[in-house]
């Protein structure tokens, strides 16, 4: 017996599937055994399937919250039982009814429904196990019932065809029961359970809507409803948005993706060690001896602390850098890419297989339409309902279709977005941790670049990584089904895709290398906008603006040479791929109609294969874009990989021991900065700190002090040696880091307010006073870099976070040389000396002002990177070593401003043991200046008389007051909030951008693409009519030379229709292309062009991170993202309306349906694109806090490591990586739910142009094809237009946020021709201020009011006052940083309002107090303008001091400035700002507390440079140490704003109650 006899047996003699019985029917009739067996076991074979996998899920979830027993689960599980009740039922009734009819009930009949009823109890059983693990809503549930549903139709309309009511009532009646309670179940599975959450860390969030949907909800995007219609109503706010998705979160991604990361490095080492350790042997270019036996080729006293630097990666030997890349060639790499795949790799694969089964059904409707068109061919012999189910069928496959591409997007998207955060943290976390030696190869402009491109690059490449596989999959199954429509004509088509893969070659290898150079420069040009930015200040004081903004357009135009080559490369894409679909066509057509025997192309044919074509051009147009996403992202997975593989510092350079004797140790250490030298910087390094000791650091510069403090941080490598450290570390730097935060925040530093505490750090850091001062007292927000701080405030607030952070050992690198004379006594005695709050911590004060030295309990001595003496102040004066040396070569050279017949100084240099007291007394002026012979006998003989070396300071008369907690007021708030306007993007941003392009070339592109639509409509149409002739229908005059004329005529004006496309594309291409680079350049131009004539107000207020923004992920969808969308709107514009055309053409009927739909778009769209817009702009606004916080950190990373508060800053980043994922989240939400809708509503379009085609009466077969094809169309096309309209209005806020930073307000005009002071301006002079006031900002108060005095030609002036006096104000109103408010400012008979910036800023020179250099040569920043000869150069750099430094170098003046002068130090840097004004040495000198942080010895320097350079010149000195300016001819002291005292020194000193004698009182100077 046969297995087909058995189950026609087992199915009660009925087969499961009857053909003619379905198909020759009026009606869709399904056999019982189908009905009956099918029906039921499928449904019910996918919940038996999905158990295990489904269990094993369950199972594996953490204890989470019980859903309590509600309404809705209780319904659930009640109507299981019942479904199981009545399936049970159902089956004794047909038994019963069987018996009394005498016939045997079919087996299918009892397996189904015992199938049936275990089923339903299982699912009830699954409904209270998804409760108790809190188990919100069940996919596989859900699609259990709706598969019941579905199967269920068929019997439903069977039964009343039928009317098995008129013979079984009853079971009748029970199936519809049953079928009334599936459709119940399906309707309750369709909501979620309400979640409870616990906690009250939860209070105030919202949690995200896509966690409490439904699995429909989630099919359809039905839970971002509420968001959008939010938008719609009242515009978005950051406070409408909700939390991230817990899988999306950076606490869910970022352990996964670092443990997969570190798991891949170990791999890497482990693969490499035994071959780099014979590497090492046989190639290490320079290694450092251990043993006395080696001894080293140089000499030790030739290297000071740079010298490590002065190499700077340019001088390293190429020897060297072949050997390495021969290494890098052989060792095994960690690769970021496999970490990548295996953290995403499974939910890549999930978005896939969405996209598998999408592909699957595309390729359903060229096989429905070829039945359509069959049908209205046969129309009167077929059934009426065979119509109507494939016009729905149309319908149902393409929904289907919808579901699982938008799913497979969001999947896609979601994925890409965790890769970024996971990518985006390890970047920040690697740039915490790598060597300094790594972070020479990474500026901070080029690390943003990773964070702002590269990693938004990966983040996007995830969405469209299918292609890679997609687009030869649909191209595969196209080709085949085309051989069944077409055989083998098809292989003409085939052959010239063939020659199209050389091109794609060709197109993929420029695509990368286009891609690689833009990147490079886009990282050059970011680097220098990041320093411009840094050190705008400097530019302005020096009207260098213009050289700069040359360099930065010079990078600009080389990046927009790259750009023009790859718009024409993308110019020759779009025509190739445009083009080559037609092309597949028509070749494929030609062949068939000349080869085949028929000669004939039938409408069948024509459309379904034109069908097939349309699905073919998507893969073929998606080629060029996969070649240059795949390129890009190589690129970006390269440069992200190669950052996170740089080395890190080592954790074992420093032992912490809580157990350790001393508090601080070096044993025989060994420091440097930079393997490729020879010599360490530190050497023979043998330190012992004892717990609760003030020891100092002092030495000439360049000896290594604040190298050793680095070394005891861990932050040098370590040669050789041990460091142990005992416990926590508080770390004062040299140059104070200070966050873009409140100033309790930055004090505070993450600890927690203590108010006792709190007030005490601020008494004893001197900071009451500036409290006072500042409007919002410890509330005021502090800008970037501290930007509204002095120097001495930054260093105090730098001070008093480290005491505030109440550590065992606190390394402080010369924190006193910032601060005025007499706060450096109070903060001695209050916070560092021996009474001061940290008496009982150990301290190690690197120092330059040896009146300190007296109360220290030890003194180290560095010269030339060692150890030279230690010991206490009697015992290293008590020989004559380094350290008397020290004090000898200081006491010299003060000999040349005393009187050499000082009998005092005579007896100091014969007894250096007696020179206690002379140093001692010496508290105020550091750099040991005295002011007279008398003052110094004065001050000898008061001192003597003081017992030993406890000596008494003075206290400051700071404030004592308690400062008031108050709420920071709107004015106080110094950095805005960048703002993110609401709206739609005003039609003028638009215009903004066509001008750019040019108004006559807009049009022309239009115009040009519109034609290219047009002839490709018609050509379409054309293929209708060919297909409809009657005489070539008639296949029997194949033969006939009418025949053949006509189809050859045919054949030709489709042929020529395709060429005239092709001219037309190409036109269009490359003149869009070409131009839209050109407008690029034009808006970076512009914004350039004005952010360098911003005023410096604008800077203070914005950060650079901000700027930096704008010139980064904004300027690069300009560059690329724009045009693109541009491109693409314009496309889908032309394509919708042609669409409409031909389907109102061919079904004019279809013209009732265009309104309705075209009303629903409308409103869908407006619904859509506020939401979008606003999420885009707000996702902008919460990008740049990312990068600002990421430079902060950069900059401070050696303080962050040194409190070990790397984690907090780890997770602030995250914190604000997630702010910002949560806009963009929404935004990819946002277009699923605009993208299924709108296909939702094509599909009714395809519903409609098939219903119509079936309804229609005597409908040609071609029209038919013309029209669902056409329509079949619409549905992708207008979903792209919507979100292509979308994306070009989000992606034209880019031009929207150019174009307002191309319209700040700038400064006055740099030249004024009618206005310009004559060629040797000025010649004498002399400066008047004439009742001058004025204020930094309008609506703040005014900091000088009516100054009033004449400064005369060669006069030397200094400027004294309290901090917040007007002292800065004063040089940056004479260099019109801040033009007045009321007066004005006259040099030599000129008033400075009336001419321009440049001709001002360039007759003055000033030195200012930070010293700010720029990445490039020395040349360049000391003449950027290339206006002087190397020889003038040599001479300043002779007078600065700088010559030999310079001459011992190999580059000579070229030698390479590292970023912001990280290769020099302090003193370096304070001394090439020396050579820029010796350089222009003009007759006005401004000294702005230029050297309030440099060592006593480059302060020296300086001075005594000045004294003989500038003995003709007009010198006004902000004067930091009293003692620097009392040989000056004039003192003005300001307060408040106003000249309370401007006199000689010697006249104020005489008066005993004047404001300076105070002041020169409390510096010890009187």
């Amino acid at each position: 017996m046969s297995e087909g006899d058995s189950f026609f047996r087992f199915c009660g003699n009925s087969s499961i599937f009857n053909s003619s019985l379905l198909l020759d029917n009026s009606w869709p009739q399904f056999t019982e055994c189908f009905q009956n067996s099918l029906l039921v076991w499928v449904p019910c074979a996918w919940l038996w399937l999905t158990l295990p996998f489904y269990l094993a899920y369950l199972c594996s979830l953490p204890p989470g919250s019980v859903i309590p027993v509600n309404l809705l689960n209780t319904l659930k599980s009640f109507g299981c039982v019942l479904l199981a009740l009545l399936a049970g039922l159902e089956l004794l009734s047909m038994q019963s009814d069987n018996e009394v009819e005498g016939v045997t009930l079919a087996d299918v009949m009892y397996v189904s429904g015992v199938i049936k009823i275990v089923t339903f109890l299982l699912a009830c059983i699954l409904v209270q196990g998804e409760r108790r693990k809190g188990i919100i809503t069940s996919g596989i549930l859900w699609i259990f019932w709706a598969m019941l549903f579905i199967a269920g139709i068929i019997p439903f309309y069977s039964k009343i065809i039928q009317k098995d009511y008129d013979k079984q009532l009853f079971r009748f009646s029970l199936y519809y029961v049953y079928y009334a309670l599936i459709i119940v179940q399906v309707v309750m599975h369709s909501f979620a359970e309400r979640l409870i959450r616990h906690g009250y860390d939860l209070v105030g969030e919202k949690p995200s809507p896509e966690v409490m949907a439904s699995f429909p909800s989630r099919l359809t995007f039905w839970w971002i409803n509420g968001l959008v219609m939010r938008a719609y109503r009242r515009g978005l706010k950051e406070e409408d948005l909700f939390e991230l998705h817990p899988r999306d979160k950076s606490s869910t991604i970022i352990p996964q993706f670092q443990s997969a990361w570190e798991k891949e490095l170990r791999n890497a080492k482990y693969k490499n060690r035994e071959r780099v350790r014979q590497e090492e042997r046989m190639h290490h270019y320079v290694s450092y001896s251990h043993s006395p036996s080696n001894p080293r080729h140089m000499q030790e006293g030739e290297v000071g602390e740079t010298t490590s630097l002065l190499t700077n990666g340019a001088n390293i030997s190429k020897k060297a850098d072949d050997r390495d890349d021969a290494k890098n060639k052989k060792v095994a790499q960690a690769s970021l890419f496999k970490v990548l795949v295996k953290t995403f790799g499974a939910d890549i694969l999930k978005a896939w297989f969405c996209k598998l089964l999408y592909d699957g059904l595309q390729f359903v409707n060229p096989q429905l339409l070829d039945v359509l068109i069959a049908y209205t061919n046969n129309k009167a012999n077929e059934a009426e309902w065979k119509g109507y189910v494939y016009a729905c069928a149309f319908f149902v496959v393409a929904v289907a279709g919808s579901i699982f591409f938008h799913q497979q997007f969001h999947i896609g998207m979601t994925t890409g977005m965790r890769i970024k955060s996971a990518c985006i943290s390890a970047v920040y976390k690697k740039s915490l941790t790598m060597t300094n030696e790594a972070r020479k190869g990474s500026t901070v402009g080029e690390i943003v670049n990773l964070m702002s491109v590269d990693c938004q690059r990966l983040q996007d490449m995830t969405g469209y990584l299918w292609m890679v596989w997609s687009c030869p999959l649909q191209i595969v199954l196209a080709l085949t089904l085309l051989w069944g429509q077409l055989g083998a004509s098809v292989l003409a088509g085939v052959a010239i895709m063939i020659l199209l893969i050389p091109l794609n070659a060709f197109l993929a290898f420029k695509s990368r290398q286009y891609q690689k150079e833009q990147m490079t420069l886009k990282d050059h040009r970011l680097k220098l906008m990041n320093e411009v930015l840094s050190g705008m200040k400097v530019l302005k004081l020096y009207a260098w603006e213009p050289s700069f903004q040359d360099k930065v357009s010079e990078i600009r135009n080389e990046e927009l040479v790259v750009l023009t080559k790859a718009a024409y490369l993308n110019a020759f894409s779009t025509f190739a791929w445009t083009v080559a679909p037609f092309m597949v066509t028509l070749a494929t057509f030609a062949t068939y109609v000349l080869a085949s025997e028929s000669h004939y192309l039938d409408a069948q044919k024509a459309f379904v294969s034109l069908s097939l074509f349309n699905i073919l051009r998507f893969p073929i147009n998606l080629l060029p874009m996969i070649i240059s996403f795949l390129a890009q992202a190589q690129v970006s997975v390269v440069r992200v990989g190669d950052f996170l593989r740089n080395e890190d510092l080592d954790d074992t350079n420093v032992d912490y021991n809580k157990d350790a004797a001393s508090a601080v140790s070096i044993i025989h250490g060994s420091f440097t900065w930079d393997n490729q030298v020879a010599l360490p910087t530190l050497r023979k390094i043998d330190l012992d700190i004892p717990d609760g000791k003030l020891v100092a650091v002092v030495g000439q510069v360049g000896t290594g002090k604040s190298s050793l403090v680095s070394a005891i941080l861990g932050e040098m490598e370590k040669v050789e040696g041990r460091v142990v450290v005992k416990s926590r570390i508080a770390y004062v730097p040299q140059q104070a880091w200070i966050q873009n935060a409140t100033l309790r925040d930055n004090i505070l530093f993450g600890k927690e307010y203590n108010r006792h505490k709190y007030e005490a750090v601020i008494d004893a850091c001197a900071l009451r006073t500036d409290l006072d001062i500042l409007s919002g007292g410890d509330m005021t927000e502090i800008g970037e870099k501290g930007i509204n701080l002095s120097g001495g405030q930054k260093q105090r607030v730098s001070l008093a976070r480290a005491v505030y952070n109440d550590a065992d050992i606190y390394l402080l690198d010369d924190p006193l040389s910032a601060v005025d004379s007499h706060v450096g006594k109070h903060i001695f005695q209050e916070v560092v000396g021996p009474k001061g709050l940290l008496r009982n911590k150990t301290r190690v004060l690197v120092t330059h002002g040896v009146h300190w030295l007296p109360m220290v309990d030890e003194i180290v001595v560095m010269a030339n990177g060692m150890i030279s003496e230690m010991g206490s102040y009697e015992q290293l004066l008590s020989h004559n070593g380094d350290f008397a040396q020290f004090l000898k070569t200081y006491l010299t050279q003060n000999k040349d401003k005393d009187d050499d017949d000082d009998p005092e100084i005579q007896a100091i240099k014969a007894q250096i043991l007696e020179r206690v007291d002379s140093v001692t007394s010496d508290t105020g002026a550091s750099s040991g200046e005295e002011v007279s012979t008398s003052a110094r006998k004065r001050k000898l003989s008061s001192e003597s008389s003081k017992p030993g070396l406890k000596r008494s300071i003075s206290k400051t008369d700071t404030v004592k007051g308690k400062q008031k907690d108050r709420p920071p007021q709107a004015k106080d708030k110094l950095v805005e909030d960048e703002t993110s306007k609401t709206g739609r993007v005003q039609w003028s941003v638009f215009m903004v951008y066509f001008r750019a392009i040019g108004l006559t070339v807009t049009v022309a592109i239009f115009s040009l693409y519109a034609a290219y639509q047009g002839l490709s409509v018609y050509s379409s149409i054309w293929l209708s009519q060919w297909t409809d002739d009657d005489l070539l229908a008639n296949t029997t005059l194949s033969n006939t030379t009418a025949y053949q004329d006509r189809n050859a005529m045919y054949l030709g004006v489709y042929g020529g229709l395709g060429v005239g496309q092709a001219v037309m594309v190409l036109s269009y291409s490359i003149l869009a292309s070409t131009r839209m680079v050109k407008a690029a350049g034009s808006l970076h131009e512009s914004m350039l062009s004005n952010i360098m004539r911003s005023p410096m107000s604008f800077f203070d207020t914005t950060p650079s991170g901000r700027i930096v923004n704008r010139f980064s992920s904004d300027v690069a969808v300009v560059d690329n993202t724009l045009p693109q969308s541009l491109r693409q709107a314009v496309t889908q514009v032309f394509g919708v309306l042609s669409t409409f055309i031909v389907i109102s053409y061919s079904t004019p009927i279809f013209l009732s349906v265009i309104i309705p739909l075209g009303l629903l778009y409308f409103l869908v769209q407006r619904f859509y694109i506020p939401t979008s817009r606003q999420l885009k702009r707000l996702e902008s606004t919460t990008r740049s806090p990312i990068f600002n916080h990421f430079s902060e950190t950069i900059t401070g990373s050696a303080s962050i490591r040194a409190y070990k508060v790397e984690s907090r800053f780890i997770d602030e980043n995250k914190c604000k990586v997630d702010k910002n994922l949560v806009f963009y989240f929404s935004g990819i939400a946002s277009n699923r739910w605009l993208g299924f809708r709108l296909e939702f509503l094509g599909n009714f379009v395809v519903l409609a142009a098939a219903m119509f085609a079936v309804v229609t009466p005597d409908l040609e077969g071609g029209l038919v094809g013309l029209s669902v094809s056409y329509a079949m169309q619409v549905t992708a096309g207008l979903n792209w237009l919507v979100r292509m309209a979308s994306e070009l209005e989000t992606n034209v806020v880019s031009v929207e946020r150019l174009k307002e930073y191309s319209e700040t307000p700038t400064e006055s005009e740099w030249v004024v021709p009618g206005r310009r002071p004559p060629g040797d301006w000025p010649a004498d002079g002399s400066i008047n201020f004439v009742n001058y006031s004025v204020r930094y900002r309008p609506g703040l108060d005014l900091v000088l009011k009516g100054v009033n005095c004449h400064i005369l030609g060669g006069e030397k002036v200094g400027i004294v006052g309290r901090t917040g006096a007007g002292k800065s104000s004063m040089t940056v109103g004479l260099f019109r940083l801040i033009e007045s408010a009321t007066g004005s400012i006259v040099i030599d008979r000129h008033t400075i309002d009336n001419m321009g910036l440049h001709d001002l800023r360039s007759r003055l020179t000033i030195l200012p107090q930070d010293p700010v250099l720029f990445s490039g040569s020395l040349r360049m920043n000391l003449d950027p303008f290339d206006q002087y000869s190397d020889n003038q150069i040599w001479t300043a750099l002779e007078h600065a001091h700088l010559k030999k430094f310079v001459q011992d170098n190999r580059a000579k003046l070229m030698y390479e400035v590292g970023e912001g002068g990280s290769n020099l130090s302090v003193g370096q840097r304070q001394l090439v700002c020396l050579a820029r004004s010796l350089l222009r040495k003009t007759k006005i000198l401004v000294l702005d507390e230029a050297t309030a942080a440099v060592d006593m010895e480059t302060d020296d320097l300086i001075q005594q440079t000045i004294r003989t350079e500038f003995k003709d010149s007009t010198v006004v000195t902000i004067a930091h140490r009293l003692n620097t300016i009392m040989d000056y001819d004039k003192i003005m002291v300001l307060d408040q704003g106003e000249i309370k005292e401007y006199d000689a020194p010697k006249k104020l000193l005489e008066n005993k109650n004047s404001a300076f004698y105070s002041m020169a009182k409390d510096a010890n100077l009187v």
